[in-house]
Order: C-alpha cells, then sequence, then structure tokens
C-alpha cells in the first residue's frame, strides 16, 4: 500500500498487488483507527476531509501508511455563494481564486452553482466537497472565445486555442489553467458541463469554434486534479496542453455513449503524466495521447512522454487507451497496467498515417496485466488511419511502397504482457503498417484471446478498403519483428497467424 498524492484536505492510497484495478475482495479502510471507508472493492482509494498540516495513518487490508496533510497558508470558506441555478456565481468563485495568496485553500461547500468558465491561479487547492456541484451555463455566448495563436513580443507565438492537433479558435473551458503551477482541484464534488441540455452536440463540425473542455490545462507544471465526478462535457473533458508533472487520481468521467468527441482524458505535448484510479464511461476515446499535427509537432518537436496509466476502468469508449491520430510531435515511453478494458470498440488503438512526419515517432510502449472484455478488437495498430480532408486521397491509402520522406511516421516497439480478452469480436490483434517504414516490433506474451461464439463483423481499423473481419486471429501486415511467447486463443475463424511482408515470426 502506498501513498499516491496528498493535499491539505485529503489523499490518495494504491494497494500494491497484482490485481487488475479490483482488490480480491471488499476491505474496509481505518483513518487513525476509526473507519473512514467501508466495503472498499478497488485498488485506489481517497479520503477527504481531513485537516491541513496534521499526521494521520491508514489501515487497509492488515497494511499501514502514515502521511501528514500539507500546511496552507489560509483558509477560505466560500458559504455565500447563492445555491440557485438562475444565479450564475462565476465572478464569486473567481474574485475568491484571483484575491487568495499563496497555498491558500478554498473550500466549495455543499449545492449545486450556476458557472460559465472559471480561472485557476498558481499555488492554490480548489476543495470541492461532497455535494459541491459546479453547473456549467448551456449558452454558447457565455463562454468568450480565446484565439488559437496569440503573438508574442519576440516575434513567436504562443500556443493556447487548439482542435483535433492544430491551433484553433476555441470557447473557454468550464475549468481553465493557463500558466498555471502547483494548483491542487481535489474534492468529492462533480463538474457538470451539461452538453445533454445544450446545442453543444448539434452541428458540432459546423461551429466557428472549438467545443468548451471540462477541465483545459495549458503550459502548466505540477497541477493535481482528484476524486472529482466529471460528466456531459461539451467535447474532450479533460485536455492538459503542453503540460509537465500533471496527475489525474481517482476521477469518475462519465458522458453518453452517443455524445461526440467527448474523449476522457486527452494530453497532448504533455511530459510526466499520471492517469491512475480514473473510471471512464465516454463517447469516444476514454484516453487519447496527442502531439498535434504537422505544424505543431514539427514547429515544437514536444512529443507526449513518459505517461503512466494503471488501475483504471475504461468503459464503452470507442479505444480504450488511444495514440494519435494527432502525434506528430511523437510519443514515448507509456506505460499501462492492472487497468480493466470493458465493452470498449478497441483496446490499445494506434492511429497514424502518412503525412504526420518524420518526428511522428511512437516508441516504448507496453501493456501488461490487462483485462479486456467484450472488446472488439483487443489490439489495432493502423498506420494508414484516414482522417483530415487529405485521409481518403491515394497518397494516404496508397498499399504500394512509396518513398521515405520528411512526412512518413514510425512506430518502434511495443510490447504486450499478461493480456486476457474475452469476448473478442473482429480480431485478436490487427496491425497494418507502411511498407516503406514497416512497424519495428511487437511483442505478445503471456495472453490469452478468447472469441465470443456469436461474434459480429465489423472493420477493426479505420482505413480506406478496410477489410471486414469476424474472429479473426493475429493479422500482421508490414511488421519487422514478431515475438509470440506463451499465448492462446479460442474460437477464432481460420488460422492464428496471418502475415504478408517479410515479417520475421518469433516463437518463445
Amino acid at each position: 500500500m502506498k501513498i499516491l498524492f496528498v493535499s491539505p484536505v485529503s489523499v490518495t492510497i494504491e494497494l500494491e498487488n497484482d490485481e487488475i484495478y479490483y482488490a480480491d475482495k471488499s476491505f474496509d479502510v481505518f483513518l487513525n483507527d476509526k473507519v473512514a471507508l467501508k466495503d472498499v472493492e478497488t485498488n485506489v482509494f481517497s479520503i477527504y476531509d481531513l485537516i491541513p498540516n496534521t499526521s494521520y495513518f491508514v489501515k487497509a487490508k492488515n497494511r499501514i501508511v502514515s502521511f501528514k496533510t500539507e500546511e496552507v497558508n489560509n483558509t477560505i470558506v466560500l458559504n455565500d455563494l447563492v445555491k440557485d441555478e438562475s444565479v450564475d456565481v462565476t465572478n464569486d468563485i473567481q474574485q475568491a481564486i484571483d484575491n487568495a495568496s499563496n497555498n491558500d485553500l478554498i473550500v466549495i461547500e455543499e449545492g449545486n452553482y450556476r458557472i460559465t468558465s472559471i480561472k485557476l491561479r498558481s499555488n492554490i487547492t480548489l476543495y470541492l466537497k461532497k455535494n459541491a456541484n459546479l453547473i456549467a451555463s448551456i449558452k454558447e455566448d457565455d463562454y468568450k472565445e480565446i484565439d488559437g495563436e496569440i503573438p508574442l513580443e519576440s516575434g513567436d507565438v504562443y500556443q493556447l486555442g487548439t482542435w483535433e492537433g492544430d491551433p484553433w479558435r476555441m470557447k473557454e473551458s468550464i475549468l481553465m489553467g493557463n500558466d498555471v503551477h502547483n494548483v491542487k482541484v481535489v474534492g468529492e464534488g462533480m463538474i457538470n458541463g451539461r452538453a445533454d441540455e445544450s446545442t453543444w452536440w448539434i452541428d458540432y463540425r459546423k461551429k466557428p469554434y472549438a467545443r468548451p473542455h471540462l477541465i483545459f490545462l495549458a503550459h502548466c507544471t505540477n497541477v493535481v486534479v482528484q476524486g472529482l465526478f466529471l460528466k456531459n462535457s461539451p467535447q474532450w473533458t479533460v485536455h492538459p496542453y503542453f503540460c509537465e508533472d500533471v496527475s489525474f487520481y481517482n476521477l469518475s468521467l462519465n458522458n453518453p455513449k452517443v455524445s461526440p468527441n467527448t474523449d476522457g482524458i486527452n494530453p497532448q505535448c504533455c511530459n510526466r503524466v499520471n492517469i491512475i484510479g480514473v473510471h471512464f464511461s465516454v463517447g469516444d476515446d476514454c484516453i487519447a495521447i496527442k502531439s498535434g499535427k504537422m505544424y505543431i509537432g514539427k514547429k515544437y518537436k514536444t512529443p507526449s512522454r513518459n505517461i503512466t496509466i494503471r488501475n483504471c476502468l475504461m468503459q464503452f469508449g470507442h479505444g480504450a487507451v488511444v495514440l494519435g491520430s494527432e502525434m506528430s510531435g511523437g510519443i514515448k515511453d507509456l506505460n499501462v497496467e492492472r487497468c480493466v478494458f470493458d465493452h470498449t470498440d478497441r483496446g490499445l488503438r494506434i492511429k497514424t498515417r502518412r503525412g504526420r512526419g518524420d518526428t511522428a515517432v511512437i516508441d516504448g510502449v507496453s501493456f501488461k496485466n490487462i483485462l479486456m472484455k467484450n472488446v472488439l478488437s483487443p489490439v489495432t495498430i493502423n498506420m494508414f488511419y484516414f482522417c483530415d480532408p487529405d485521409g481518403k486521397t491515394e497518397y494516404v491509402w496508397s498499399k504500394d511502397k512509396l518513398p521515405v520522406d520528411d512526412r512518413t511516421p514510425y512506430l518502434g516497439r511495443f510490447k504486450f504482457s499478461n493480456i486476457h480478452a474475452t469476448d473478442c469480436e473482429y480480431a485478436a490483434c490487427y496491425a497494418y503498417g507502411l511498407p516503406e517504414m514497416p512497424i519495428k516490433e511487437i511483442i505478445l506474451e503471456n495472453s490469452e484471446f478468447l472469441f465470443k461464439e456469436d461474434a459480429g463483423s465489423g472493420t477493426p481499423v479505420m482505413m480506406t478498403d478496410a477489410e471486414v473481419c469476424s474472429k479473426r486471429g493475429f493479422i500482421f501486415r508490414n511488421v519487422e519483428k514478431v515475438v509470440i511467447n506463451h499465448v492462446k486463443m479460442e474460437g477464432q475463424n481460420g488460422p492464428v497467424y496471418e502475415v504478408s511482408g517479410n515479417e520475421e515470426i518469433i516463437y518463445g
């Protein structure tokens, strides 16, 4: 048992075991010998309403950890906010944040509070207590627009607004952090974007601006978001952009399955990201790791890297953990372990294509101890993804060997260990590299893939002329090296392994 995070009023703890997301059996948690939580089922849990600058010890499953909550300068309790959803209290909350001193604790008490956009500042803790609900306005005109790029006196530009990997004019988000540092947003409260009651999801491709996020962090460092319930986001729910040292613990994200582009957490051009103990149920990808399209990737050469995803539950997304397709800056050193993927269309989903560029390098990806249930296609790696206005041109879809140039992406090493996938449908693994730039290495070990008896059929990947599959095994096209060691498959139609190109298959 280890401490993941401590704030002035909360702590997040993780059980160190071999279990996947859920503990082997439910347990009680004791705080200084008093019951704090009963019948906990998950490996990650949090305790709230702690006293700043106070020592505690926690007992759970015959283990003990000790910690001391952080000290605060002042505690500012916003107990005069109007609890009437017809009254906008944005200015009251914003004034308290703006007037706070370093290391102040700002507390929002139980109640429903209507807001538009709130801007964080550095060196504060914002605490949403249980049943403290921030209810977003549903009027598009209530949200200011911000530019995608802001000119600087140096002649360079500052990246702020963004949409799908490019600078883009966008609406301010419900909770925003721009160049803020050492910030904690914690608690058992809720942020409700109310997009299901609004026009955000209607004709969304025709809007002259990108829709708000629930949480948007740009150029921030050392930010932690813990415990909150986030729902009904207008678009991507949580979006860190050019950030370092950002962590998301014990959140719950819930968007309707049919809601457009409502990804869960999408780090873009970020370094050192932790996503631990998070429950996703969203309308698009649960986690999508990005690093910009060609312009952002070539200009800044800032990969998303050093990312840890652990003890998470992903449900009903298009993909559980997705890389790309906007990844021109690259993605490196991603570790995913002890997660459950439940009824997601895909498990690992990699999307790239010609045109993403030679800076579009994905390498050092590891999946370990993953349970997949009712996932249509557990592993898909696609270098012919047909997005963008030019996505269906011959340059993108051609299976001929084209010249390697500065537009050619690269996929390196991918390792999958202890993957247990049941009720698969389309294909266990569908990996299609470029003939001129094959995927370098895929390792599969100590895993099993079991197909649903009445499996449906469909296309595992989104590419022009994609083949329809049902109960297909491992399909490797243009992969330099495949290592198979103790892998079991049941219920497939046809061969377990299908290869084309010059693959080297090594069986352990």
